[in-house]
């Protein structure tokens, strides 16, 4: 149910594309939209429940992600009005972004007692804790660094829902790496993503011509 709500927020994006950037979608992106829930919702069929805290907290999630994609697609464009250079390039915006994260992190880390723990754990004295943090955040920088190329190349949109495509290569490698077991519901799943995938291209490539 998390993937099914997940996949909403590309609608809310698309929706306040029109609205903050007066962005017109080609009925095809839509179309593509429409297949990306429908595979969702055909992936999570079998795992149907409901809890009033779980889906608020999942909802507020779909609207602050479609919101974050949103606010930094109108800092790039603000930015070019109101910086000498007329850009703000990914480098500035990986650093800003994570800056004003700090705060946060170091609040909820104090909050929920995790700053006892980090000085307690017998991990910090482990070679190999190090070398894996170390990687995981190399590998996070890289994450921040090509979302903000590719959302300063393309839009929120895009973005959007070329994060909810990469489930589909994900699932299919689960199922060849760790044989999986497959059903008809997981495999429409995939199918229709797929689909969504190859309608969501057309559309773009409509686009440019």
């Amino acid at each position: 149910m998390v993937t099914v709500l997940k996949n909403v927020t590309n609608v809310i994006t698309a929706v306040g594309e029109m609205y903050l950037f007066n962005k017109q979608h080609d009925n095809r992106v839509w179309a593509a939209l429409f297949l990306m829930i429908i595979s969702a919702v055909s992936g999570g069929i079998t795992d149907l429940s409901f809890n009033a805290v779980g889906y608020a907290w999942q909802i507020a999630n779909c609207f602050l992600t479609a919101s974050y994609s949103l606010t930094l697609r109108k800092t790039m464009d603000t930015a070019k009005h109101v910086t000498q250079s007329g850009n703000l390039n990914e480098f500035s915006m990986v650093l800003l972004n994570n800056t004003l994260s700090l705060p946060l992190g170091l609040l909820l880390s104090f909050s929920f007692n995790e700053m006892d723990y980090l000085y307690q754990t017998p991990l910090l004295r482990l070679p190999g804790f190090w070398m894996v943090m170390t990687l995981s955040g190399l590998l996070g920088l890289a994450i921040s660094f090509t979302s903000m190329w590719f959302l300063h190349q393309t839009g929120a949109t895009t973005y959007s829902l070329v994060g909810s495509l990469n489930k589909i290569p994900l699932s299919i490698a689960g199922i060849v790496l760790f044989n999986v077991p497959t059903s008809l519901q997981n495999s429409a799943s995939i199918l229709f993503g797929l689909v969504a995938g190859v309608v969501f291209a057309r559309a773009k490539m409509r686009e440019k011509s």
